[in-house]
Protein backbone atom coordinates (compact mmCIF):
# COMPACT_ATOMS: atom_id res chain seq x y z
CA UNK A 1 0.00 0.00 0.00
CA UNK A 2 1.29 3.11 -0.87
CA UNK A 3 2.27 5.94 1.77
CA UNK A 4 1.48 9.81 1.80
CA UNK A 5 0.44 11.57 -1.17
CA UNK A 6 2.33 15.26 -1.14
CA UNK A 7 2.90 17.89 -3.23
CA UNK A 8 6.16 18.72 -4.52
CA UNK A 9 6.55 23.11 -4.64
CA UNK A 10 8.34 23.18 -7.95
CA UNK A 11 4.69 22.88 -9.28
CA UNK A 12 3.66 26.25 -7.94
CA UNK A 13 6.83 27.99 -8.52
CA UNK A 14 6.44 29.49 -12.13
CA UNK A 15 9.74 27.50 -12.68
CA UNK A 16 8.05 26.85 -16.11
CA UNK A 17 6.01 29.86 -16.53
CA UNK A 18 2.76 28.66 -14.83
CA UNK A 19 1.38 30.76 -11.67
CA UNK A 20 3.60 31.00 -8.53
CA UNK A 21 2.70 30.93 -4.72
CA UNK A 22 4.93 31.44 -1.83
CA UNK A 23 6.26 28.27 -0.37
CA UNK A 24 3.79 29.10 3.23
CA UNK A 25 0.78 29.32 0.77
CA UNK A 26 1.81 26.37 -1.24
CA UNK A 27 1.69 24.78 2.30
CA UNK A 28 -2.08 25.90 2.45
CA UNK A 29 -2.67 24.86 -1.00
CA UNK A 30 -1.53 21.03 -0.18
CA UNK A 31 -3.93 21.26 2.43
CA UNK A 32 -6.57 22.47 0.59
CA UNK A 33 -6.42 19.91 -2.29
CA UNK A 34 -6.36 16.77 -0.02
CA UNK A 35 -2.45 16.37 0.13
CA UNK A 36 -1.05 14.89 3.00
CA UNK A 37 2.53 16.58 3.16
CA UNK A 38 4.38 18.46 0.69
CA UNK A 39 7.92 18.39 -0.90
CA UNK A 40 9.63 21.43 -0.60
CA UNK A 41 11.78 22.95 -3.43
CA UNK A 42 15.00 24.08 -2.10
CA UNK A 43 16.04 26.93 -3.59
CA UNK A 44 14.84 29.82 -4.70
CA UNK A 45 11.73 31.32 -4.42
CA UNK A 46 11.22 28.53 -2.42
CA UNK A 47 13.35 26.93 0.41
CA UNK A 48 16.40 28.14 0.22
CA UNK A 49 19.32 27.79 2.70
CA UNK A 50 20.48 31.23 2.30
CA UNK A 51 16.88 32.37 3.85
CA UNK A 52 15.68 30.40 5.84
CA UNK A 53 16.96 30.49 10.14
CA UNK A 54 16.10 28.09 12.27
CA UNK A 55 13.59 30.61 13.26
CA UNK A 56 11.97 30.53 10.42
CA UNK A 57 11.96 26.97 9.67
CA UNK A 58 10.07 26.97 13.22
CA UNK A 59 7.31 28.77 12.05
CA UNK A 60 6.86 27.03 8.73
CA UNK A 61 6.60 24.15 10.90
CA UNK A 62 4.15 25.39 13.04
CA UNK A 63 1.89 26.30 9.78
CA UNK A 64 2.89 22.43 8.10
CA UNK A 65 1.53 20.84 11.26
CA UNK A 66 -1.49 23.73 11.81
CA UNK A 67 -2.83 22.27 8.53
CA UNK A 68 -2.01 18.52 9.07
CA UNK A 69 0.36 17.70 6.79
CA UNK A 70 2.24 14.84 7.97
CA UNK A 71 5.42 14.40 5.56
CA UNK A 72 7.91 16.54 4.44
CA UNK A 73 10.61 15.58 1.98
CA UNK A 74 13.57 18.83 1.18
CA UNK A 75 14.02 18.54 -2.75
CA UNK A 76 17.89 19.58 -3.85
CA UNK A 77 19.47 20.11 -6.92
CA UNK A 78 22.69 18.62 -6.82
CA UNK A 79 24.89 18.15 -9.80
CA UNK A 80 28.46 15.88 -8.29
CA UNK A 81 30.40 15.77 -11.75
CA UNK A 82 29.87 19.47 -12.38
CA UNK A 83 32.36 21.76 -13.15
CA UNK A 84 35.17 19.29 -13.90
CA UNK A 85 37.59 21.73 -16.60
CA UNK A 86 38.01 23.59 -13.86
CA UNK A 87 39.77 21.14 -10.67
CA UNK A 88 40.86 23.93 -8.10
CA UNK A 89 37.55 24.87 -7.15
CA UNK A 90 36.37 22.34 -4.85
CA UNK A 91 32.92 21.51 -6.50
CA UNK A 92 31.77 18.90 -5.12
CA UNK A 93 33.36 19.85 -1.02
CA UNK A 94 30.63 22.54 -1.79
CA UNK A 95 28.27 20.25 -2.98
CA UNK A 96 28.35 17.75 -0.09
CA UNK A 97 28.06 20.90 2.67
CA UNK A 98 24.92 22.35 0.62
CA UNK A 99 23.44 18.98 1.21
CA UNK A 100 24.41 18.68 4.88
CA UNK A 101 22.41 22.74 5.27
CA UNK A 102 19.32 20.57 3.19
CA UNK A 103 19.77 17.90 5.94
CA UNK A 104 19.13 21.19 8.76
CA UNK A 105 15.91 22.13 6.62
CA UNK A 106 14.53 18.68 6.60
CA UNK A 107 15.49 18.41 10.41
CA UNK A 108 13.84 22.28 11.24
CA UNK A 109 9.98 21.16 9.40
CA UNK A 110 10.31 17.76 11.33
CA UNK A 111 10.99 15.69 8.06
CA UNK A 112 13.36 12.97 7.48
CA UNK A 113 14.15 12.99 3.64
CA UNK A 114 16.26 14.78 1.22
CA UNK A 115 16.05 14.17 -2.29
CA UNK A 116 19.58 14.56 -4.23
CA UNK A 117 20.58 14.33 -8.04
CA UNK A 118 23.82 12.53 -9.10
CA UNK A 119 25.87 14.18 -12.10
CA UNK A 120 25.79 15.05 -15.86
CA UNK A 121 28.29 13.56 -17.70
CA UNK A 122 31.42 15.61 -18.46
CA UNK A 123 32.81 15.63 -20.80
CA UNK A 124 36.61 16.78 -19.11
CA UNK A 125 36.38 12.88 -16.99
CA UNK A 126 35.88 9.48 -18.10
CA UNK A 127 32.77 7.82 -16.99
CA UNK A 128 34.49 5.60 -14.25
CA UNK A 129 36.10 8.63 -12.91
CA UNK A 130 32.87 10.67 -12.84
CA UNK A 131 30.90 7.05 -11.40
CA UNK A 132 33.48 7.27 -8.39
CA UNK A 133 33.23 10.84 -8.00
CA UNK A 134 29.26 10.35 -7.78
CA UNK A 135 29.29 7.28 -5.53
CA UNK A 136 32.18 8.92 -2.74
CA UNK A 137 30.16 12.03 -2.96
CA UNK A 138 27.14 10.25 -1.94
CA UNK A 139 28.60 8.33 0.68
CA UNK A 140 29.72 11.10 2.22
CA UNK A 141 26.49 13.28 2.24
CA UNK A 142 25.02 10.10 3.62
CA UNK A 143 27.35 9.57 6.69
CA UNK A 144 27.28 13.46 7.48
CA UNK A 145 23.48 13.77 7.25
CA UNK A 146 22.88 10.55 9.40
CA UNK A 147 23.95 12.22 12.58
CA UNK A 148 20.59 14.61 11.72
CA UNK A 149 18.89 11.73 11.38
CA UNK A 150 17.95 12.55 7.70
CA UNK A 151 18.32 10.38 4.89
CA UNK A 152 19.36 10.97 1.35
CA UNK A 153 17.14 9.78 -1.34
CA UNK A 154 19.09 9.78 -5.01
CA UNK A 155 16.30 10.32 -7.88
CA UNK A 156 17.43 8.94 -11.34
CA UNK A 157 16.97 12.01 -13.20
CA UNK A 158 20.45 12.98 -14.54
CA UNK A 159 22.87 10.76 -16.97
CA UNK A 160 24.89 8.77 -13.69
CA UNK A 161 22.72 6.16 -12.52
CA UNK A 162 19.91 6.88 -15.10
CA UNK A 163 18.81 3.90 -16.13
CA UNK A 164 17.41 1.61 -13.34
CA UNK A 165 19.98 -1.63 -13.30
CA UNK A 166 22.68 1.54 -12.87
CA UNK A 167 20.67 3.06 -10.43
CA UNK A 168 20.73 -0.34 -8.20
CA UNK A 169 24.38 -0.55 -8.71
CA UNK A 170 24.81 3.10 -7.73
CA UNK A 171 23.03 3.03 -4.48
CA UNK A 172 24.55 -0.77 -3.53
CA UNK A 173 27.88 0.96 -4.07
CA UNK A 174 27.34 4.00 -2.12
CA UNK A 175 26.94 1.14 0.67
CA UNK A 176 25.07 3.07 3.41
CA UNK A 177 22.14 2.65 5.28
CA UNK A 178 20.75 6.04 4.93
CA UNK A 179 21.74 6.37 1.02
CA UNK A 180 18.25 5.12 -0.74
CA UNK A 181 16.93 5.49 -4.20
CA UNK A 182 14.04 7.87 -5.17
CA UNK A 183 13.06 5.91 -7.91
CA UNK A 184 10.71 7.64 -10.67
CA UNK A 185 8.82 6.07 -13.28
CA UNK A 186 9.18 9.10 -15.92
CA UNK A 187 13.38 8.39 -16.79
CA UNK A 188 12.36 4.56 -17.32
CA UNK A 189 9.55 5.35 -19.74
CA UNK A 190 11.14 7.53 -21.41
CA UNK A 191 14.31 4.44 -21.77
CA UNK A 192 11.34 2.27 -23.38
CA UNK A 193 12.11 -0.03 -20.17
CA UNK A 194 9.40 -2.50 -18.48
CA UNK A 195 7.42 0.03 -15.71
CA UNK A 196 6.66 -2.74 -13.75
CA UNK A 197 9.81 -4.84 -14.04
CA UNK A 198 12.16 -2.32 -12.56
CA UNK A 199 9.50 -0.79 -10.16
CA UNK A 200 9.89 -4.55 -8.80
CA UNK A 201 13.22 -4.60 -8.81
CA UNK A 202 13.97 -0.97 -7.04
CA UNK A 203 11.38 -1.15 -4.90
CA UNK A 204 12.66 -2.43 -2.04
CA UNK A 205 15.38 0.19 -1.66
CA UNK A 206 13.27 3.18 -2.69
CA UNK A 207 11.95 5.14 0.22
CA UNK A 208 10.02 8.15 -2.06
CA UNK A 209 8.81 8.56 -5.74
CA UNK A 210 7.77 11.71 -7.27
CA UNK A 211 5.02 11.33 -10.45
CA UNK A 212 3.79 13.27 -13.38
CA UNK A 213 2.20 11.93 -16.08
CA UNK A 214 3.13 12.78 -19.91
CA UNK A 215 1.86 12.81 -23.61
CA UNK A 216 4.78 12.31 -26.11
CA UNK A 217 4.86 14.74 -29.28
CA UNK A 218 6.93 14.46 -32.47
CA UNK A 219 9.32 16.96 -33.95
CA UNK A 220 10.55 17.53 -37.58
CA UNK A 221 13.18 19.57 -39.25
CA UNK A 222 12.51 20.78 -42.56
CA UNK A 223 15.03 20.61 -45.11
CA UNK A 224 14.21 22.52 -48.00
CA UNK A 225 16.57 21.31 -50.63
CA UNK A 226 15.60 18.07 -49.78
CA UNK A 227 11.52 18.79 -50.09
CA UNK A 228 11.48 16.53 -46.57
CA UNK A 229 12.06 16.39 -42.68
CA UNK A 230 13.83 14.71 -40.42
CA UNK A 231 12.71 13.38 -37.12
CA UNK A 232 14.08 14.74 -34.48
CA UNK A 233 13.74 14.02 -30.48
CA UNK A 234 9.86 14.24 -29.50
CA UNK A 235 9.03 16.70 -26.90
CA UNK A 236 7.11 15.96 -23.73
CA UNK A 237 4.03 18.18 -22.51
CA UNK A 238 2.65 16.99 -18.95
CA UNK A 239 -1.23 16.20 -18.81
CA UNK A 240 -3.35 14.72 -16.06
CA UNK A 241 -2.35 11.62 -14.19
CA UNK A 242 -3.35 8.70 -16.25
CA UNK A 243 -3.83 10.40 -19.62
CA UNK A 244 0.27 10.25 -20.77
CA UNK A 245 2.08 7.64 -22.20
CA UNK A 246 3.99 6.28 -19.06
CA UNK A 247 2.37 2.41 -17.34
CA UNK A 248 1.86 3.99 -14.00
CA UNK A 249 -0.54 0.89 -13.52
CA UNK A 250 2.50 -1.19 -13.94
CA UNK A 251 4.62 0.82 -11.89
CA UNK A 252 2.44 1.30 -9.11
CA UNK A 253 2.02 -2.35 -9.77
CA UNK A 254 5.65 -3.07 -9.05
CA UNK A 255 6.44 -1.02 -6.18
CA UNK A 256 3.30 -2.63 -4.54
CA UNK A 257 5.06 -6.11 -5.25
CA UNK A 258 8.41 -5.20 -3.60
CA UNK A 259 6.70 -3.98 -0.32
CA UNK A 260 7.28 -0.28 -1.03
CA UNK A 261 5.22 1.92 1.54
CA UNK A 262 6.95 5.20 0.58
CA UNK A 263 5.47 8.71 -0.06
CA UNK A 264 4.79 9.50 -3.53
CA UNK A 265 4.72 13.25 -4.62
CA UNK A 266 2.88 14.94 -7.30
CA UNK A 267 4.91 17.54 -9.84
CA UNK A 268 3.84 19.87 -12.03
CA UNK A 269 7.58 20.61 -13.50
CA UNK A 270 7.01 21.05 -16.72
CA UNK A 271 4.97 22.79 -19.60
CA UNK A 272 1.41 21.52 -19.05
CA UNK A 273 -0.87 21.16 -21.96
CA UNK A 274 -3.60 22.95 -20.82
CA UNK A 275 -1.47 26.05 -19.66
CA UNK A 276 -0.07 27.78 -16.26
CA UNK A 277 -2.90 29.36 -15.00
CA UNK A 278 -3.86 28.49 -11.14
CA UNK A 279 -6.90 27.01 -11.81
CA UNK A 280 -5.49 24.72 -14.13
CA UNK A 281 -2.46 23.71 -12.01
CA UNK A 282 -5.36 23.14 -9.23
CA UNK A 283 -7.13 21.19 -11.21
CA UNK A 284 -4.11 18.93 -12.67
CA UNK A 285 -3.31 18.04 -8.67
CA UNK A 286 -7.30 17.37 -8.14
CA UNK A 287 -6.43 14.77 -10.77
CA UNK A 288 -3.47 13.42 -8.93
CA UNK A 289 -5.44 13.28 -5.61
CA UNK A 290 -8.47 11.07 -7.34
CA UNK A 291 -5.87 8.93 -8.84
CA UNK A 292 -3.80 8.36 -6.15
CA UNK A 293 -6.51 7.64 -3.24
CA UNK A 294 -7.65 4.06 -4.59
CA UNK A 295 -4.23 2.85 -4.51
CA UNK A 296 -3.18 4.07 -1.02
CA UNK A 297 -6.48 2.27 -0.23
CA UNK A 298 -5.32 -1.23 -1.74
CA UNK A 299 -7.78 -1.03 -4.63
Amino acid sequence: MLGPAILHSVSYSGSWGQWFLPVDEVVDKAAELGFQGVMLMAKRPHLSPLDWSDLSLGKLRERIEKRGLKQVVIAGYTNFTADLEHGEVPNREIQIQHVIELARLAKGLGGSLVRVFTGYEHPSAGLNAQWEMVVNSLRECARKTAQLGVTVGVQNHHDIGAGYESMEDLIRAVNEPNCKAMFDAWSPALHGDDLRKAAARLGGMTVHTTVADYQLRPRYRYHPQLVNYTRETSYTQAVPMGQGFIDYKGFFEGLAASGFTGSVAYEMCSPLLHGGSLDTLDQYARKFIEYIEPLQAGR
